[in-house]
């Protein structure tokens, strides 16, 4: 169903464009973060050696990071509030 100027094929096509942008700049970040740094942005202690060669674009140290993702679980809860009854029994 066409309106106005657009073609049947215009929702189609800002979709995949969308995902396009999307495809494209996830790779861009990928490239700019694959470099790791060599002392952690927190506490400016030395990151080891094999941390940044297993993780790519690391940029704490593991304490660090380990007291940055505690922070992101008690901020983040798996619980459906906007659900209703059945889904948050399952």
């Amino acid at each position: 169903m066409a309106v106005g100027w657009a073609s049947d094929d215009a929702v189609n096509q800002q979709i995949e464009s969308t995902i396009t942008d999307g495809i494209e700049n996830a790779r861009r970040q990928l490239n700019q973060n694959s470099i790791s740094a060599k002392y952690c942005f927190e506490c400016g202690e030395l990151i080891p050696e094999a941390r940044r060669k297993a993780i790519k674009g690391v940029k704490y140290c593991i304490d660090c990071q380990y007291q940055i993702d505690k922070q992101l679980e008690k901020n983040f809860s798996l619980f459906n509030r906007r659900g209703n009854k059945d889904s948050q029994l399952r």
